[in-house]
């Protein structure tokens, strides 16, 4: 059981990475925000199992916060872009 859990911490941290290199490389400004939005998604399952594999049900209330705190950012950014200069 530990092996399966593992393993499914390390894909997600693979899957992590290339949401990372997407938030790096992509072409436009909202490429990008898609990236670090779902590099943040991937990060609050990677805490969730991480709580999970460890025991620690806590971890469950920081992923949460994690992910609020996340959503919120993503509406400022997106607001933000929304109201200023056009972008390409």
């Amino acid at each position: 059981m530990t092996g399966i859990l593992a393993a499914t911490c390390v894909a997600i941290l693979v899957v992590m990475a290339m949401a990372l290199s997407r938030a790096i490389s992509a072409p436009t400004v909202y490429d990008r925000i898609l990236g670090v939005n779902m590099f943040g998604t991937k990060t609050v399952l990677f805490i969730a199992a991480v709580g999970f594999f460890m025991g620690r049900p806590d971890f469950l209330d920081i992923a949460i916060v994690y992910a609020l705190i996340n959503f919120i950012g993503m509406v400022a950014v997106l607001r933000f872009f929304e109201y200023s200069a056009p972008v390409e």
